[in-house]
């Protein structure tokens, strides 16, 4: 039975005859571009076609993006590339990798040989290239000034930073007077020691129209220039010398007045919230302040002497009390003992020994006691001394006295 195939199985089987034949592996094909499409993803995709017969291509967008011109409906190409099977339509197209408009082939490859030339000598080095300035005070325009890419570059800026003094410095911005112009005009610029950047422009157009950007000597002044560059050459697919040696590229006019410039929309809402940020920065800071100097008073009244000389202050007062009772204690007992004695000396008082009967006697000429009978002569004055009053008497002798029954008062 004859081998049978699915669609995939043979699509798959044609497509690998393709890429075994080294001659469709590296082809280049004349035609008319039609149906040009710029796919969202970068990607192209267009047919070329003659007066016999028409061919699918596509060109992934790494090598869109390194093509000098973007061509149109209608041009009449020199298309570069590998043929293959587009399995999921079975269909076979040309991969490109390169266009070249018919007739211009020799720009292209003086284009190719300067490139490789100056890459060589490093001035396309991502090393060399410089930043822009984040708020340029003044900016710098090499372009014409009837063109409209300056009048799109002067929108941008009054819209973006109308803060920056624009400074045009013309020029032709194409055929064979423009090179020489175009360096005069960033010569013009680095003399003025205050631009801060430089922009290179002029609007889209044909690998002829751009070609003054592909000067040697516009590239060597482009490097060789003390102020930061950013070019703007051409549409966005556009690529010149250039692009490659400015330290920014730009793909439009407009767009390189963008890089240059901060958006002020942008920078006044950086501004609020940085403003934010700092005020709540600043509150919490504060707030930690606040708390540790709270902790450190409080720890510096934990160490405090203002707590031991109130600690001391109320143990003087505790023994103010104590003395004070003391002394009252004292004080009462002194009394008592005071009391006590006073009364034992008033008991033992004469006063009191006479209130109780007893009396005091003395010689009544020199007042001496006469503490015993004995004492006494018959005869002498005595004093007899009462706890009221006191009486004076002679002595009669023991005989006389009972004898005549007399009493002595």
């Amino acid at each position: 039975m004859q081998d049978t195939y699915t669609i995939i199985e043979l699509t798959t089987y044609i497509r690998e005859l393709f890429e075994v034949d080294f001659r469709l592996q590296d082809v280049w094909v004349t035609g008319e571009i039609s149906n040009l499409r710029q796919a969202a993803s970068g990607h192209w995709y267009f047919t070329l076609k003659d007066s016999q017969a028409q061919l699918k291509c596509v060109m992934w967008r790494s090598s869109a993006e390194q093509q000098a011109i973007v061509p149109r409906d209608g041009d009449a190409v020199l298309a570069h590339g590998r043929v293959s099977v587009y399995e999921a339509q079975g269909a076979y197209q040309l991969y490109a990798d390169q266009i070249r408009p018919v007739g211009a082939g020799n720009l292209y490859q003086q284009f190719e040989q300067l490139k490789a030339r100056l890459d060589a000598e490093g001035l396309f080095d991502a090393d060399r290239k410089r930043p822009i300035p984040a708020f340029p005070r003044k900016i710098g325009v090499v372009t014409s000034a009837s063109a409209a890419a300056f009048q799109d570059i002067q929108n941008v800026l009054r819209r973006r930073f109308p803060l920056a003094e624009v400074i045009l410095s013309p020029t032709l911005v194409q055929g064979a007077d423009a090179p020489p112009q175009i360096v005069a005009a960033i010569e013009r610029l680095n003399q003025h020691t205050d631009v801060d950047v430089i922009l290179i422009c002029r609007g889209g157009g044909s690998i002829e129209d751009l070609w003054a950007f592909n000067d040697e000597g516009v590239a060597r002044a482009v490097a060789a220039s003390r102020i930061p560059t950013v070019s703007g050459v051409g549409h966005e697919i556009d690529f010149t010398i250039v692009d490659f040696v400015s330290d920014v590229r730009a793909p439009t006019p407009s767009a390189a007045a963008e890089v240059a410039t901060p958006n002020l929309d942008d920078l006044r809402l950086a501004v609020r919230d940085l403003n934010t940020y700092l005020a709540t920065l600043i509150r919490d800071v504060l707030d930690t302040v606040e708390s540790n100097l709270r902790l450190s008073q409080r720890e510096l009244e934990h160490v405090s002497p203002v707590n031991t000389i109130r600690g001391q202050r109320q143990r003087i007062d505790d023994w103010q009390v104590r003395l004070d009772n003391h002394q009252k204690t004292l004080i009462t007992l002194w009394r008592e003992r005071l009391s006590s004695r006073a009364a034992a000396l008033h008991a033992a008082s004469p006063q009191s020994i006479l209130a109780r009967g007893y009396a005091i006697v003395s010689r009544s000429d020199d007042k001496t006691r006469i503490p015993a009978a004995k004492g006494v002569k018959p005869g002498e004055g005595i004093t007899i001394q009462f706890h009221d009053d006191e009486l004076k008497a002679r002595v009669e002798d023991k005989d006389s006295h009972e004898r005549y029954k007399r009493t002595l008062f």
